[in-house]
């Protein structure tokens, strides 16, 4: 599992910018902070994707160099990954993307709850490099369902899950039912609530992005 503040660099701005009540009054700038923080785990990410040698012509000769074998695919769960989605399109820009509807079931207040599946569209996966992102991993229930209906579309060589900000339940959930995908997160809080929030977290990043919903 990878861990972005586990070495302090300018993401940790964009992250406590994420969590602060002042500037979350701004949808923009909450989605300008998504959507950067994408594109920082891209980049690591690509650090272990597979590269090919080639040359490029310049105005003035060839300049040998290494490029990507193969892009990955994108796979965003709607609707609070989708700046974020956007930050891992910035780096992978010749992407196949897959989109999935999925939300917490109506339940009551601190009781279980499923996971609901409304809409999915994906390519073809068999072989390729699939990566989830979602920002707020949880329960990791959501991701897991998110996961086992993509693989319907083909197996994927091998899968990476991106998240901005974690609870230790979800990445234990995930790590105990999908170890053959690999952790990308920005940030480890401390633990869920009694409703399965994350504490301290930052909040309904969907609702923040986009506005509250009914």
């Amino acid at each position: 599992m990878f861990v972005l503040t586990e070495q302090s660099s300018v993401a940790n701005h964009f992250i406590a910018e994420l969590r602060d009540v002042r500037i979350q009054k701004d949808p923009l700038r909450f989605r300008r902070n998504l959507e950067r923080l994408g594109e920082i785990l891209a980049y690591e990410i690509s650090k272990t994707l597979t590269y090919s040698k080639t040359e490029v012509q310049t105005p003035l000769g060839t300049s040998k160099t290494f490029l990507m074998a193969q892009q990955p695919v994108l796979a965003a769960v709607l609707r609070a990954s989708l700046p974020f989605h956007q930050g891992f399109l910035n780096a992978f820009d010749g992407a196949q993307n897959a989109f999935i509807g999925a939300y917490r079931g109506l339940h009551a207040e601190g009781e279980e709850f499923t996971v609901e599946l409304e809409y999915i569209s994906c390519p073809d996966l068999t072989g390729k490099t699939l990566i989830i992102v979602d920002p707020m991993l949880a329960t990791g229930k959501s991701l897991e369902t998110s996961y086992r209906s993509l693989i319907r579309y083909g197996i994927p060589a091998r899968t990476h899950i991106a998240a901005a900000i974690a609870a230790p339940e979800g990445i234990k959930y995930l790590q105990d039912r999908m170890p053959e995908c690999r952790l990308w997160v920005g940030d480890i809080d401390e633990r869920l609530n009694h409703n399965y929030y994350i504490i301290p977290g930052l909040g309904d990043a969907g609702d923040l992005a986009f506005g509250e919903k009914l």
